[in-house]
């Protein structure tokens, strides 16, 4: 089978030199970037009639190249199979061809349960996967047979091959969530973020991006205004400001191999929501373009704390200042953290999520 038979090619779009739109090459790049829109929303009890992405896409090119150096591409739409699990088999088709090139997909548009597709993909060719998502809702259900935006994250905590090393739930709301699965992650020692603690600033939830493989965002987690942003139009969530920067952090992750946003209202083509969505994917760009651009060997300076509990260290990257909790040589071993974790260390405590990675120490 040929992917690029269930593609449609993007409308040809005129722009200036100094636009982003004039850096996309023609063919599929190694080490780049890949975009590719889907209208697929089936999983969310929708349809799988094409949208229209011209709007969008046209946005998105008009923003600025920046001094943008990694290679962009544009697969085009992707033509929604008869059933969701022909749309699933042409995705991960796609998104396998850009990770034998070491090409970074974004998937946008369709809906929420396509996180399963891009977990699947990536689950056959990485093991020890780490998978943030960005969500209002934590949701494990598992009474439905049939793939859906509610049920997908279990059937990725489940799955056969177990792959996930580490999962985060980001931005998530009480209100909203089912209490049963709000408890199972924190059981199962995986992490989860409300909404509140993401709304103090970057610093606190980056270390859990730091080392992220795959992220998926729901728009569901970002309030609307004016017009329904997400096909679950929310009052509250994060703003404009606070999820473009965190789309940056997504971008700085040192191993992001695959990305989706997913559950984007595009039947409105409201000129604000486009702006929005396209902002979005261009700080997911820039982040991943000066993520790039970091020297790939490091140096680090080391802090030894001494607290009740005894002496540890923190490391610190001389490069971008990034701090980990830990002793051993191979940053992997050790934990991201934040300077808020050190600082709090300096003055006697130890959060609770540093704790936790003690006791699995021992």
């Amino acid at each position: 089978m040929n992917y690029q038979d269930f593609i449609a090619a993007p409308q040809e779009i005129s722009t200036k030199p100094w636009q982003l739109g004039s850096l996309f090459q023609n063919d599929l790049p190694e080490g780049g970037i890949a975009l590719l829109f889907v209208s697929d929303y089936r999983g969310a009890e929708r349809n799988a009639f094409p949208r229209d992405f011209h709007l969008l896409r046209k946005t998105l090119y008009s923003l600025s190249a920046h001094d943008f150096q990694v290679p962009l591409f544009d697969f085009g739409d992707l033509i929604s199979g008869k059933t969701m699990e022909d749309t699933s088999y042409v995705l991960q088709e796609v998104l396998s061809a850009c990770h034998y090139k070491k090409t970074i997909p974004i998937i946008i548009g369709g809906s929420a349960e396509l996180s399963y597709s891009l977990y699947s993909a990536l689950d056959f060719h990485y093991k020890d996967i780490n998978y943030a998502q960005i969500s209002n809702h934590i949701s494990i259900e598992s009474e439905s047979t049939d793939l859906s935006e509610e049920n997908f994250l279990n059937r990725i905590l489940t799955s056969k091959n177990f792959a996930i090393k580490n999962y985060h739930h980001l931005g998530y709301q009480n209100h909203l969530s089912q209490l049963e699965s709000a408890r199972l992650i924190k059981e199962v020692d995986f992490q989860g973020v409300r909404l509140a603690e993401m709304m103090k600033g970057t610093s606190a939830v980056e270390p859990y991006l730091r080392h992220a493989d795959l992220v998926t965002v729901n728009c569901d987690a970002v309030e609307s205004f004016t017009e329904p942003f997400s096909i679950h139009p929310q009052v509250n969530g994060l703003n404009r400001r606070e999820v473009c920067a965190f789309m940056k952090e997504v971008g700085l992750s040192q191993n992001l191999k695959s990305f989706g946003l997913f559950n984007l209202e595009l039947d409105s083509q409201n000129e604000l929501n486009l702006q929005l969505a396209s902002q979005m994917i261009w700080y997911l760009i820039e982040g991943i373009n000066i993520q790039q651009s970091h020297p790939k060997k490091r140096r680090y300076e080391t802090f030894w704390v001494l607290t009740e509990q005894g002496e540890f260290a923190f490391q610190r990257d001389v490069f971008s200042s990034l701090w980990y909790f830990g002793s051993a040589p191979e940053m992997d071993a050790n934990l991201a953290c934040s300077q808020e974790d050190y600082d709090c260390a300096k003055r006697g405590e130890l959060s609770p999520r540093l704790v936790r990675f003690l006791n699995e120490l021992n």
